[in-house]
């Protein structure tokens, strides 16, 4: 029911079609993050229209609201939110990071509800059951972020409490119809991810999230990260974590990972970032006050076939909901057309040009921007 098939390669990078029982996928993979079933601002028709295949959302968030009850009411999250491609359920352990207050033990995590204060206790077992009723394809194992990257002992925590409660998962996963992939933590330590990987080959999974990551390391000790851990997996599944900003993408898609996910591009959208083929900008800039031209007019997308610069940093400052709308929907179009372009390369085994061509292109400040 579930197969992954590399089907070319350019040195390291690959393209791929990743089969569930509903569909299929091509890899690389950007999966848009809809935390609580929803794409921030877009509808699921709009996001599957742009060509996506897949996308991640959060089992803590969906357990919180709107529960369980409502999502087997209503058919499953496919069928709540009228979504009909792949989705992916991050199984909550990284809010262990994000979420004050939060901490966890050798049984689980304990995560407070910011807002109403009530504190939630998450064994792995838990985080499967939750999962299970979400009715994601693909579910991940809870895991152990830890807090600071460069702490060795909070790290090596990580590892092993990672590893222990990935067996714990899959021995209680039954569902056919779901993957469950495993979690490589490890922080920046060569050895530790090359030691958590192994221990969890032992379990056996078909893919790999690399946890752990963007939570303030190096970039430099990122590409490392990511390098060793591609060599180890091989022809199973890569999948990093919470990266996934354009210029991260082309350099990690060289070293092997065939899935991504990051808020980022909707989230500094709504702050007025925008992403074009020569790079960031701020469309609330006031050298776009007067723009009449496209937010990118090497975009194709209906907000660069119809609007102005001029017009949505107007939105902007009006603090009209429309411009960050319009704005989202841009920068999540073209990172479909990113990872479109990025597996034509790697088919005409021209990745390393096309890396070379787009990095510098992108990372040029835009002119009159």
């Amino acid at each position: 029911m579930f197969s992954f098939e590399i089907t070319n390669s350019d040195d390291y990078a690959r393209t791929g079609v990743f089969s569930y029982p509903k569909g299929k996928v091509e890899t690389p993979c950007f999966m848009p993050v809809a935390t609580c079933a929803s794409i921030r601002l877009l509808t699921s028709q709009e996001v599957m229209d742009m060509g996506f295949g897949a996308i991640i959302l959060n089992a803590y968030h969906l357990f919180k609201r709107p529960g369980l009850e409502i999502l087997k009411k209503s058919g499953g999250i496919h069928n709540f939110m009228r979504w009909n491609g792949m989705v992916v359920s991050d199984s909550g352990g990284f809010q262990i990071f994000s979420l004050p207050d939060s901490h966890a033990d050798e049984n689980g995590i304990i995560l407070k509800d910011p807002e109403s204060g009530i504190t939630h206790y998450f064994t792995p077992e838990k985080v499967m059951e939750i999962q299970n009723s979400i009715g994601a394809d693909v579910i991940m194992c809870l895991d152990y972020c830890p807090k600071i990257w460069d702490n060795l002992k909070e790290v090596n925590l990580g590892v092993h409490r990672t590893v222990s409660w990935a067996k714990r998962s899959k021995l209680v996963h039954t569902n056919p119809r779901q993957q469950l992939w495993g979690i490589i933590q490890g922080g920046v330590d060569i050895g530790l991810r090359k030691y958590c990987f192994e221990e969890l080959e032992k379990i056996s999974f078909e893919g790999y999230g690399i946890g752990g990551l963007s939570i303030g390391e190096p970039w430099e000790k990122t590409i490392e990260v990511v390098n060793s851990i591609c060599r180890s997996i091989g022809k199973k599944v890569v999948y990093l974590m919470g990266v996934g900003m354009p210029d991260q993408i082309v350099e990690t898609v060289e070293l092997g990972v065939d899935f991504f996910d990051c808020a980022m591009p909707t989230r500094i959208a709504r702050n007025g970032t925008t992403i074009s083929w020569s790079g960031k900008f701020n469309i609330k800039a006031a050298s776009c006050k007067e723009q009449q031209i496209p937010l990118d007019p090497e975009c194709d997308c209906f907000v660069c076939r119809t609007y102005t610069r001029a017009y949505i940093r107007h939105l902007f400052n009006a603090k009209e909901m429309l411009g960050m709308r319009l704005n989202s929907y841009h920068n999540l179009y073209f990172m479909a057309k990113l990872m479109e372009k990025i597996r034509e390369a790697i088919n005409k085994k021209a990745f390393a040009q096309f890396k070379k061509d787009f990095l510098t292109k992108y990372k040029r400040k835009e002119k009159n921007a």
